[in-house]
């Protein structure tokens, strides 16, 4: 019995690991065009890119969690490979503090705390709008 138990836990964390392996996969493909994109033709000492990829996952993940909550519309599977997955792989929190620390190395106060306090803000914002989106819906 235990044994059968212990099968199933781990039939469950295999297939969990391959849903947000997956996502993140994406989400870190998606990341990696979108911030290259921007270096293209964006160039800036401010990282336009990073901050784009977060404010727009901090939407996504609102959006999702938004859903996942409304009722039966997305299984635990999906919401996993969604938020976890593809929304972790997609937003950054290494990216953003290496940012804020080349700005600060190169003396780009101004633009060190405007780049902070923006990406919090307005990562906290798009989380909120993308939730209010999905009960209004």
């Amino acid at each position: 019995m235990t044994s059968t138990i212990n099968d199933l836990r781990f039939k469950f964390m295999v297939k969990s690991i391959l849903i947000t392996g997956l996502g993140g996969f994406i989400g870190t493909a998606f990341r990696f065009l979108i911030s290259r994109y921007f270096q293209v033709y964006f160039a800036s000492v401010f990282p336009w890119g990073t901050i784009f990829i977060n404010i727009a996952g901090s939407f996504l993940i609102g959006i999702f969690f938004g859903i996942s909550e409304k009722g039966n519309f997305m299984s635990p599977e999906w919401r996993m490979f969604l938020t976890v997955g593809l929304c972790g792989g997609f937003t950054t929190f290494s990216s953003l503090s290496n940012d804020a620390f080349m700005l600060l190395q190169s003396k780009e106060f101004l633009r060190f705390a405007s780049y902070s306090g923006m990406s919090f803000l307005f990562g906290l914002v798009a989380v909120f709008i993308g939730r209010v989106i999905i009960k209004i819906i």
